[in-house]
């Protein structure tokens, strides 16, 4: 866990690259960025395009350290073709999520890989459940489950309060299609780990359930 493959350097160089640009370009920033109204006019794009683009350096920042720490488990154990599939797949349904949350907000908006990430994330983990991980400021092994579960829940947070011009609701939606996709491209997981299959799905469930009784 930790290494740099070389679909990783590409995709952590283009979200770089990207985001960079719109921090300087503000047309370049909003012609890009999902928006509900931009996507329900057919601009397209803006589902996939929205996750290379983000809020600013510390946003930038913590989704390509959080890629760095789970990328490699998903390349070797699956492969660097399925990789994408789980990465750009995640992207996909983390706007299709963004986009069915707030269909009747036109001017909603958002940034990030965090759905994408949130993907890869949940792929890592269901992969790899007993690997651990160590963030800088706790000099302790944390197991991976409880990182990828802490950051789904700071998730609800941020879709609750509305912090920051950050696509929340795509975690959910990202978390969802690499559960998803992992599960269809790995399906000897239900025979290896089902107790972290049913642990995952918890705060996905959480999340509808807060929806559904209208807490978000």
């Amino acid at each position: 866990m930790g290494k740099l493959d070389l679909v990783t350097i590409i995709i952590i160089a283009a979200n770089v690259i990207i985001s960079y640009k719109g921090f300087s370009d503000y047309s370049f920033f909003e012609k890009y960025k999902f928006q509900v109204g931009g996507v329900q006019r057919g601009e397209k794009i803006r589902m996939f395009s929205c996750g290379f683009l983000h809020a600013d350096t510390q946003h930038l920042l913590f989704n390509m350290l959080s890629l760095y720490f789970f990328a490699d488990v998903v390349i070797t154990l699956l492969s660097p073709l399925q990789f994408l599939l789980v990465y750009f797949g995640s992207l996909l349904v983390g706007s299709l999520l963004s986009l069915y949350f707030h269909k009747t907000e036109y001017h909603y908006s958002a940034v990030g890989a965090s759905g994408a990430v949130s993907g890869i994330i949940y792929s890592a983990i269901l992969l790899q459940p007993g690997m651990n991980l160590y963030l800088f400021f706790i000099p302790i092994p944390i197991p991976a489950y409880i990182f990828g579960i802490g950051y789904l829940l700071y998730s609800i947070y941020g879709m609750k309060n509305r912090v920051g011009n950050i696509g929340h609701d795509a975690h959910f939606g990202g978390a969802v299609g690499g559960y998803l996709i992992t599960l269809i491209l790995s399906p000897w997981l239900f025979e290896t780990n089902v107790l972290m299959i049913v642990l995952l799905a918890i705060p996905i469930i959480l999340l509808f359930a807060l929806k559904k009784l209208g807490k978000i």
